[in-house]
């Protein structure tokens, strides 16, 4: 399930040059992922109340091109590989019909000692893999 969050560039987020700072775009991702899981029904505080979390376990991110402050920018996340207790997102930053950044973020999903873990009884890890 493919799902897009639009938001506008604060100008605190714009370094000397005037343009997004590279580390921001970590933040972007993560508030669009969090909103991804949402919109798949994903009820992640439930998740957390119950003892286990996600983890981040590698990112990579390509940038293109460059936003400045006032831009709005549309992220659309979808999942790309579903495994039996990880899987990754594929993220797309755009500006209009450029492409700003790319992003495939890789998670695991952990019990409460932080070792990897099928989730508890009633979370279905299907529907954060690919369609």
């Amino acid at each position: 399930m493919k799902d897009v969050l639009e938001l506008e560039v604060r100008p605190y987020e714009c370094d000397s040059y005037g343009h997004v700072n590279h580390s921001v775009y970590v933040n972007y991702l993560e508030y669009a992922r969090l909103k991804w899981l949402h919109a798949a029904g994903w009820d992640y505080e439930g998740l957390l109340a119950a003892g286990y979390f996600t983890y981040i376990t590698g990112l990579e991110i390509r940038y293109r091109a460059q936003a400045r402050c006032g831009d709005l920018l549309r992220i659309e996340s979808e999942p790309s590989e579903l495994r039996r207790v990880s899987g990754s997102v594929r993220q797309v930053i755009y500006h209009g019909e450029t492409v700003v950044a790319e992003a495939t973020v890789h998670w695991c999903l952990a019990d409460s000692r932080g070792r990897p873990s099928r989730p508890p009884e009633g979370w279905d890890l299907g529907a954060l893999g690919p369609s």
